[in-house]
């Protein structure tokens, strides 16, 4: 694996856990300034890894989970948790992502064994 994007995800962790921290003490400014650094990671890990289908996905399916994570978690700080449900889609987006990956990979296994017996 390349060093400088082992060092990039480890980054994210970095940069997603400061954040979700700064979610649960209530620190509004941290959690607000830390959620765009991680998204942007977010976005240049699944771009960086575009050519590696499986890796593509699951970055895909984490970005989701970020933009659904940062809408809750602003809801919170900003609207009396009123708008939580405006995270959902990007939850159930990410699981869409992350489903075709997986039953499109089940499907292509069971073709080639088809083909191939």
């Amino acid at each position: 694996m390349d060093m400088d994007l082992r060092k990039k995800e480890n980054l994210h962790v970095v940069f997603w856990l400061v954040k979700d921290f700064a979610w649960l003490a209530d620190l509004q400014w941290l959690g607000v300034i830390m959620a765009l650094p991680t998204f942007l990671l977010s976005c240049w890990l699944t771009w960086r890894c575009r050519n590696n289908r499986a890796d593509f996905f699951h970055n895909i399916a984490i970005t989701c989970w970020i933009m659904g994570n940062i809408t809750w978690m602003c809801g919170e700080f900003f609207f009396d948790d009123t708008k939580r449900a405006w995270a959902v889609p990007f939850f159930i987006l990410g699981f869409v992502f992350i489903g075709y990956f997986y039953v499109s990979a089940w499907l292509g296994k069971k073709r080639s064994v088809e083909t191939n017996p």
